[in-house]
């Protein structure tokens, strides 16, 4: 396989309609979804991607029923303690989480903080876990960070240096599961030369072959990036 990306981003999306079909909860729906994150950090990490997106909980999420919110905190913090960053360490990787933190629990904020802590050092490929995030948010705070340091923006680079993923490369390909043909804000600064994937599959019934199949498409694309 050639061409393969440096980085990807995936929008984790279906997890509820899945567990419809499958006459499952759908908080069941979204256990199952987490357990396949944790099948693409390896997937990922196999064929050489470096740095992989998740977007796991977006801004808009929070107005969903609170049981189901408080499920998808509960699971955050289950997949962080139940070998998951045991697993990056062992494979010198690296975890980082994008968002807005002020919704967040502290407890759950510090097992974040936790685990940011310590992968720091990892040079065997990041993961990216979007929580609380959207991408306009992201804007509107490195905007006003900017302005409160009285800085002037004379590039686009000047601008990336105050957002939350200044340090993170853009995604070469996002891919988006469960049918819908939209970025939900997922990424909006970063994503404007991605190449996009639209796959009818919903995400906990997301696997390796489809994935690899999306990556040699991938890798038969010509991209210009305004050229």
């Amino acid at each position: 396989m050639t061409n393969i990306p440096k980085s990807i981003g995936v929008i984790l999306d279906g997890n509820r309609r899945w567990a419809k079909d499958q006459g499952r909860s759908s908080l069941e729906g979204h256990t199952e979804g987490a357990e396949r994150v944790k099948d693409l950090a390896r997937w990922s990490r196999d064929i050489g991607v470096s740095t992989v997106y998740v977007y796991a909980f977006s801004s808009e999420n929070w107005n969903r029923a609170a049981e189901e919110v408080s499920h998808l905190m509960k699971l955050l913090a289950r997949f962080l303690s139940e070998g998951f960053v045991e697993e990056i360490i062992a494979e010198d990787g690296k975890i980082v989480f994008l968002g807005d933190r002020s919704r967040i629990a502290p407890t759950l904020i510090k097992e974040m903080e936790s685990a940011e802590l310590r992968t720091k050092d990892g040079k065997g490929g990041t993961i990216v876990i979007c929580f609380s995030y959207g991408g306009r948010a992201e804007i509107l705070a490195a905007t006003n960070q900017l302005i409160r340091a009285g800085k002037e923006i004379s590039s686009e680079e000047d601008f990336k240096a105050a957002m939350w993923g200044a340090a993170l490369p853009d995604p070469d390909l996002i891919i988006r599961t469960s049918g819908e043909q939209r970025l939900s804000g997922f990424l909006t600064w970063q994503s404007v030369y991605s190449e996009l994937f639209f796959t009818d599959t919903k995400w906990p019934a997301f696997s390796k072959k489809e994935f690899l199949s999306i990556i040699e498409e991938f890798g038969n694309r010509e991209r210009r990036r305004g050229k």
